[in-house]
């Protein structure tokens, strides 16, 4: 019975076509990776399924299995395939780069640094002109770090709770998840403060976040007023008269959360909370890790739906299409903070890895990715959307662009999260029906849709009709 089910399920959503045909898988059968999983690579590496995928090729939106199975991709690598798999342009220009120069030190000049420095700088706002090109964002946000305490003379950093900024031994004192969480000290110095989260917070409304969707908790603030904003802003001031010094190093927040499961804040939060942090002395960190390059669709950075300047930005992940690449811009006086002693980087900043990042941003521009953006995401909030009115275990529909979130709760009215076996059900059905889904939040109550940014509205048909037909199983399982 449960096979018939599933067969009907597959058969209600037909996929988009794709005409692209993957080679012929050519390596280790099946059990045998398998085998090699669980003896030669760590444990702490996990794998997301029962039955883990094994993927051999990408394109696009698209990725096919060892046996040609074909998936929607809507987790993108964890946020980190901008343009698309195996993206001609990009894949051409690493071609010719690798015919030419793998690596040199940068203690020399070679041409492709110079030329992506220049081009990815202008596209940040003055005084955001100086880079320092690493290798990864656990690694770019480290640095942002030491430069804030560097340039400041002081040590204390603030940041969210249900912020995730990377998991070495440094930044493990920003990420504030326990999942990340090892029973070893870390920390010093970090002070989190309360989450302004509009729909699982205290305080919430209809008009919060800059988004199509807003919560279904009402309010009844007047336009140009925000009584959760007002609250939360509130909390923050309490933060920094009780946790930390009367001078701090700085502050950091992703534009919009990421692991935690695109959680948005009040539109004005950021702006009055850069300006109590300026006024201690600290700087303010934008982490564009996942929310940068045009993924939030109105803007191509994420600090600018905020109407802020911060002054560090850090950026990896979509920066080079699945390259390992990462970078810190900050402002000529910050950098300057850098350069009174020794700080050496082997990788960041190699002619490779430069002119990847080269070609991921042409195309961006000339795909139209960041329109495409706006345009696809708004389409799929929406029609989430109405799959939240319909199901009373889809609590809540958010984001911006393609940095999407459906936070599942066992009702709208308590907002508890749904149990953990309903969702790894829920998740594995859009798996078997094609579609690859991320999770996130404190519980991994939420499922994180952020695909490459070429996704089409077709594709989102397809997607939405097979997340419902999970949905809906649920319902008759239950």
């Amino acid at each position: 019975r449960q096979q018939k089910w599933r067969s009907l399920v597959s058969t209600q959503a037909k996929m988009p076509p794709c005409d692209f045909v993957p080679e012929k898988y050519q390596s280790y059968p099946y059990e045998r990776m398998q085998k090699i999983r669980e003896q030669n690579i760590s444990p702490a590496l996990r794998m997301y399924y029962k039955k883990p995928l094994l993927l051999h090729q990408g394109h696009m939106q698209w990725l096919f299995d060892y046996e040609g199975r074909r998936y929607l991709d809507l987790f993108a690598g964890i946020v980190t395939v901008s343009v698309g798999h195996c993206h001609p342009k990009v894949t051409m220009a690493t071609q010719k780069q690798l015919a030419r120069l793998w690596h040199t030190t940068n203690i020399y000049m070679h041409p492709s640094i110079q030329e992506y420095a220049e081009k990815l700088t202008s596209l940040l706002p003055d005084p955001l002109k100086v880079v320092y090109l690493t290798n990864s964002g656990s690694e770019a946000n480290d640095l942002a770090m030491f430069m804030a305490r560097l340039y400041t003379r002081n040590f204390d950093i603030i940041c969210f709770r249900g912020a995730y900024h990377g998991s070495s031994p440094y930044t493990l004192g920003l990420t504030s998840i326990g999942l990340y969480k090892h029973g070893v000290a870390n920390g010093f110095g970090c002070s989190t403060t309360m989450l302004p989260d509009v729909f699982r917070g205290p305080w919430g409304g209809s008009h919060c976040r800059d988004s199509p969707v807003q919560t279904v908790r009402k309010c009844s603030c007047s336009e140009g007023t925000c009584h959760a904003n007002d609250q939360y802003i509130e909390q923050f001031k309490d933060t920094l008269n009780t946790s930390v010094p009367k001078t701090i190093a700085g502050f950091i927040a992703e534009p919009i959360q990421g692991v935690n499961g695109a959680v948005q804040y009040p539109r004005n939060f950021l702006k009055e909370a850069f300006r109590l942090v300026r006024e201690r002395g600290g700087v303010c960190i934008s982490d564009e890790v996942q929310t940068g390059f045009g993924r939030t669709g109105s803007h191509f950075w994420g600090f600018q739906t905020h109407d802020v300047v911060p002054d560090i930005v850090t950026l990896a992940k979509g920066i080079g299409n699945g390259f390992p690449m990462a970078a810190v811009v900050t402002t000529k006086e910050i950098a300057s903070s850098l350069a009174q002693n020794l700080h050496f980087n082997t990788f960041g900043g190699g002619p490779l890895a430069c002119v990847v990042g080269a070609a991921v941003l042409d195309a961006i521009e000339e795909d139209g990715l960041q329109k495409n953006s706006e345009d696809v995401g708004t389409y799929m909030l929406l029609k989430l959307a109405k799959l939240r009115d319909k199901f009373k275990i889809v609590g809540d529909v958010r984001g911006k662009g393609l940095m999407i979130g459906v936070e599942m709760v066992t009702d709208k009215d308590s907002r508890h999260p749904l149990p953990a076996e309903e969702i790894n059900q829920i998740w594995e059905d859009c798996k078997d029906m094609g579609v690859l889904i991320g999770r996130g939040g404190l519980y991994s109550q939420t499922f994180r849709i952020k695909p490459p940014m070429c996704i089409t509205k077709k594709d989102v048909d397809f997607a939405v009709e097979v997340f419902h037909s999970a949905l809906q199983r649920h319902v008759e399982r239950a």
